[in-house]
């Protein structure tokens, strides 16, 4: 006997029952949150008016929080509180410097064009005795090492001694060995000096070429030498791996390499960080400035707390990690979301940044889905205060929902609803009205025979507080739809249920009378408002929305009957079922040609899925969508994305990729300015022509870490994405977050 079962409990229940038993689920039990390690980054810049000080040579944190630097412009000092960065030795003598080093009594020692410098935050002083310039300092257990083009040099018991080993001049890289002696990195090779002997290493089999650049031990002592061409690993006799750009480095011009205190292997390189896991072959990729200054990495060093310190050759990158837990995350986003992404009357959407990547220059813009994604937000309230009972979830919720009433509303047409509003007194917006001569007609119907020419985009509301935008789309209507199912079910009173209903049923009422084409005030079809038979049946240059749109008017119009009870939605849908084939179309979403493959279809198939499975009572019906929506996950399944995988847990049951889920929430970054990410020139991934045709894609999908800031209608495997000059909102996150709460899949 069952007790006590809510409405989606015993969704779940009846429907694990029916359904075969899915194989090889990782997870048998929900997610217990509980505290990892989120990466964030700090840029700083040395000095705006000085771009010599920005190109940094070396790093180096000390013992007591202080970050030092060397620079072409001389060495610098920031301090544990504040960003200023102070100049610590003035005058003619101040620049170049070449690299810092902290010894075990925390004195920092410089190597510079002049000579050697040594001292504390409090004071620097040169140190005569080597001959400059100093390339490369080494502290060790014996002393301080001083190398440069004129020879190696120990200072030990406050005197220099010149060592007699035989090296290129061009030192680039240096470490001690622990035993008394240096591991030296020229152009020319590799050298081992040690008790007054020097053994040099050219050829192939101590390191992938000659030109040494980065050097550095792992966990088990073996020796990374990083080389233009990749890293060899080395023993106590010869090379046992390598680490090439197929192996995961980014760029072959590999220029430093650090163990971090985790043990990672940081590597360095002319196109960003690649971080080696000990013992396996994971890797993580940092680049772009999401993560650093730029992207040509100088030298890495680690502080007391693990964080990275990063010399760039355009100022310094901290990439700093703290412990946070999934719920924390959340409460993070959730703040950042209300405080910066929620304009007037309630729409929930990215915001501009007049500055690209300043986040202190953000202001309140418009989009054509800005109905989509408020209805993606009302969807994430919903789920909220369904787990929390949060009442501010609730009266949030309704305000979103209140703005897409008023998309209806606004525009006084019948069942006809707006993209967007903005207030009568912007100036700026996206797609202002515009004109068409008849040669742009002309090239615009030859390029697209379905173009809609549109001059008159922006009417001005009634009451005059708002323009508002026509030609909605079909991602609009899959969109509200999803909004719409959620709230009515987990927040909505009898009231507000009511409204609801009457609200849908105006739009499908609209959509009925117009032979199911949304209708805009040029008495047109908008150019995506299509479910129309005599266009998906009929006219060929509709094929490829065959399939998808007759999935969505089959969903809304069985939305439609549940929430109103009215028989003539319940007669349309069986009428396009029974007489059009709308049934059979959606059939062939999953077997579509490649060429009309759109990344988004994904998405609007998942708007439309939950009304369809949870409101058909017909058997044979229910089957055949239930049928079309495994096809649908098993497809998609390999984008990784928590919203697909969610979504088929709440409507299927089960555990499916959950552990997918939760690597993406957590690896997802924390910074949501969208900055420009470059994937198509790392070395370490192909460009390819799929999953999408019409995209430059990476040969594999990476964390979401390594892409674009996301928003559920972008391609994450796109190789070359994103717009630094806006700032998107973290409902993408949030969504399915609440999503994997609601279903006790994340405890």
């Amino acid at each position: 006997m069952i007790r006590h079962l809510s409405p989606l409990a015993l969704i779940l229940f009846l429907t694990a029952c029916a359904q075969p038993k899915q194989e090889n689920q990782e997870f048998a039990s929900p997610y217990l949150d509980k505290p990892f390690i989120q990466e964030y980054h700090e840029g700083y810049v040395v000095d705006e008016a000085t771009e010599a000080a920005n190109d940094v040579r070396s790093i180096q944190p000390d013992g007591e929080g202080n970050i030092w630097i060397a620079t072409k412009d001389g060495v610098y000092l920031k301090k544990p509180t504040g960003n200023k960065w102070e100049l610590m030795i003035e005058g003619p003598d101040k620049g170049p410097a070449y690299d810092i080093k902290l010894d075990e009594k925390g004195q920092v020692w410089i190597a510079a064009w002049n000579g050697i410098y040594a001292g504390n935050p409090d004071q620097v002083e040169k140190v005569d005795g080597p001959i400059p310039p100093i390339a490369k300092i080494v502290t060790a257990k014996e002393g301080v090492y001083a190398l440069g083009p004129h020879g190696i040099w120990l200072y030990r018991d406050k005197v220099w001694q010149k060592q007699d080993y035989k090296t290129a001049k061009s030192i680039r890289a240096a470490i001690s060995d622990g035993h008394g002696g240096l591991w030296i990195g020229t152009d020319v090779g590799l050298y081992h000096c040690l008790n007054g002997q020097t053994q040099v290493y050219q050829n192939q089999d101590y390191s992938i070429s000659a030109y040494i650049r980065g050097l550095d031990f792992d966990e088990k002592e073996n020796l990374w030498v990083g080389s233009v061409g990749g890293i060899s690993i080395n023993n106590e006799n010869h090379r046992i791996a390598e680490k090439l750009p197929r192996d995961g480095i980014p760029n072959a011009n590999v220029n430093v390499i650090k163990k971090a205190p985790d043990g990672k292997m940081w590597v360095g390189t002319d196109y960003g960080i690649t971080r080696f896991e000990p013992g396996n072959k994971e890797y993580s990729v940092r680049l772009s400035k999401r993560w650093l200054m730029s992207d040509v990495i100088r030298d890495i060093a680690f502080d007391q707390n693990g964080h990275a310190w990063i010399a760039t050759s355009k100022g310094v990158s901290a990439i700093k990690q703290k412990e946070i837990t999934l719920e924390e995350k959340a409460d993070f986003f959730y703040t950042r979301l209300i405080q910066r992404h929620v304009r007037e009357p309630w729409i929930v959407a990215r915001f501009r940044l007049n500055v690209p990547g300043d986040t202190t220059t953000i202001e309140p813009d418009d989009d054509d889905n800005d109905g989509e994604y408020t209805a993606m937000y009302l969807a994430m309230e919903s789920l909220r205060y369904a787990v929390t009972k949060d009442p501010t979830a609730r009266e949030r919720a309704k305000k979103a929902f209140d703005f897409l009433y008023l998309l209806r509303e606004v525009t006084e047409m019948d069942g006809f609803f707006a993209r967007t509003v903005i207030p009568v007194h912007w100036t700026r917006m996206h797609d202002p009205d515009r004109t068409y001569t008849p040669r742009q007609l002309a090239d615009e119907m030859i390029r697209d025979p379905r173009h809609k020419p549109v001059e008159k985009r922006w009417h001005l509301s009634k009451d005059g507080k708002w323009m508002w935008k026509g030609d909605t789309s079909s991602d609009e209507m899959c969109g509200h739809a999803f909004g719409y199912y959620w709230y009515y079910n987990l927040v909505a009173d009898e009231s507000e249920k009511q409204r609801i209903a009457y609200h849908f049923s105006q739009i499908m009422d609209h959509l009925i009378r117009h032979d199911f084409y949304l209708v805009g005030v040029d008495g047109k079809h908008t150019r995506w408002g299509v479910w129309s038979p005599q266009s998906l049946n009929r006219d060929p240059e509709w094929a490829p929305e065959q399939a998808l749109n007759s999935l969505e008017i089959l969903s809304f119009l069985k939305f439609a009957y549940h929430i109103t009870g009215f028989e003539r939605y319940q007669e349309a849908y069986l009428k396009l079922i029974n007489e059009e084939g709308y049934l059979k179309n959606a059939g062939k979403l999953h077997h579509t040609n490649p060429a009309w493959e759109t990344y988004f279809d994904i998405y609007l198939a998942l708007y439309v899925y939950p009304a369809l499975l949870n409101y058909e009572s017909d058997s044979t019906l229910r089957n055949a969508f239930r049928t079309h929506f495994d096809q649908w996950f098993e497809q998609h399944k390999t984008v990784k994305s928590p919203f697909v995988n969610f979504t088929y847990n709440y409507l299927a049951g089960g555990y499916d990729e959950l552990d997918n889920s939760i690597s993406f929430l957590k690896d997802a970054p924390l910074d949501l300015v969208d900055w420009l990410i470059d994937n198509g020139r790392r070395e370490d991934l192909r460009v390819v022509r799929e999953p999408i045709l019409e995209d430059l894609q990476m040969s594999e999908l990476r964390p979401p870490s390594e892409y674009r800031t996301l928003r559920w209608d972008k391609n994450p495997y796109v190789a070359v994405g994103g717009n630094p000059a806006q700032e998107r909102d973290p409902v993408y996150w949030l969504l399915p977050y609440w999503m994997g709460r609601y279903l006790e899949l994340i405890k």
